[in-house]
């Protein structure tokens, strides 16, 4: 998708799907596993005068997963989980990766559909584990569709309006978190919801306030 971006090819509203993927990337350049039967598949959001942040596309993309998993999932325990996870069953079921390219941002997306990939350390599930019966092909007409309301959410209602709908459905102020940054470095506190930009805000121990832009969380 990068390449047809770049070459201009790659009109709003285009998605391309992979059936299989090598050399899959994710957030902080982690390695993703992409066996078969699962979905990776990405699209481009033009960037428009007026628009909300380019990044803030990363709570849109959250949002659109979430909600799709949730209409084939509707039992299942979920939440959203900063800044860009979608968790079934407390496990990973996804993942997001935007990049920048001219005046586009493309979205990587990739959920486990039939195959729930083993990572260490990291507890992992897919749709077919948690019961559904839905193919990539099929989840993703689904994501496709849902994926542009809330695009147009976001240009016509703000980017506060997304931000307030992902809260509802994430992490509850107060959970414990502990954040992690690209050098590795930890801290934990308590979760104090987030700022403007989508931030998240984290009260330590000592009372203090501080703001997170970047990195991973985990909760408990």
């Amino acid at each position: 998708m990068k390449l047809l971006a770049e070459q201009g090819n790659a009109p709003e509203g285009f998605w391309l799907r992979a059936e299989k993927q090598v050399g899959g990337v994710g957030r902080l350049g982690r390695k993703w596993e992409s066996p078969a039967g699962n979905l990776y598949c990405s699209t481009v959001v033009d960037i428009r005068p007026g628009d909300p942040t380019p990044s803030s596309l990363s709570f849109v993309a959250g949002l659109a997963v979430y909600t799709s998993i949730r209409s084939f999932l509707p039992g299942a325990e979920m939440i959203l989980k900063w800044p860009n996870d979608v968790l079934v069953s407390h496990a990973k079921i996804c993942g997001i990766l935007l990049e920048r390219v001219r005046n586009q941002i493309v979205v990587g997306i990739g959920v486990n559909i039939a195959v729930k990939p083993e990572i260490e350390g990291r507890a992992v599930t897919s749709l077919a584990a948690e019961g559904a019966t839905i193919d990539a092909a099929g989840f993703l007409d689904h994501l496709s569709e849902t994926f542009a309301a809330f695009v147009n959410i976001w240009r016509d209602q703000g980017f506060s309006h997304i931000l307030t709908e992902w809260q509802k459905l994430a992490h509850p102020v107060g959970s414990t978190v502990t954040t992690s940054d690209e050098r590795g470095e930890k801290t934990t506190g308590k979760y104090a919801g987030l700022t403007r930009d989508g931030a998240l805000c984290l009260r330590k121990a000592d009372g203090t306030l501080i703001e997170i832009h970047a990195g991973d969380i985990s909760i408990g």
